[in-house]
């Protein structure tokens, strides 16, 4: 397995992107109102304002990806960096390579000098909200208003 760069308006992330979409749509609770989807902007994750980054398989295939983008909002002294889009195949699931993609981009938020990452999720996920709180993220009140989203997760770094 590898974690590299990507680019969000590459054919391949293109792909994961549309995947993880379409699996979370699927999935989502019909009383919530439909599934907002939202592409995120390649300015956000440019290496500059943040990192998009892809997970190949042993054979050098996309499996999985996720980014962090820097926010604006962050209170004084505070560098806010957002965790988003983390999603990997259903076949490569159940290898650690959800923890191992979280530990880059934590790595790659220090490197751009974050002292905190958020993230928003909802709660129909069990496996990631599982993830986070073994990764340290700690439970907080909404910071955005994604109507995806049904539980905010915080990690100072």
């Amino acid at each position: 397995m590898r974690i590299r760069p990507g680019d969000v308006t590459a054919g391949p992330e293109r792909a994961l992107l549309d995947d993880y979409f379409a699996f979370r749509a699927a999935a989502f609770p019909s009383d919530g109102g439909p599934y907002t989807v939202s592409y995120p902007s390649p300015v956000d994750f440019d290496g500059v304002n943040g990192v998009f980054l892809v997970v190949d398989d042993d054979e050098g295939v996309p499996v999985g990806c996720g980014g962090i983008r820097m926010l604006a909002d962050a209170d004084a002294g505070v560098v806010r960096f957002e965790v988003k889009h983390v999603w990997l195949s259903p076949a490569a699931r159940g290898r650690g390579w959800a923890g191992a993609l979280m530990d880059e981009l934590e790595h790659r938020a220090r490197a751009f000098g974050a002292t905190e990452l958020v993230l928003d999720t909802h709660d129909t996920l069990d496996g990631a909200a599982r993830l986070y709180t073994r990764l340290g993220y700690e439970q907080i009140p909404a910071y955005n208003t994604n109507p995806n989203a049904t539980r905010w997760y915080r990690k100072l770094l």
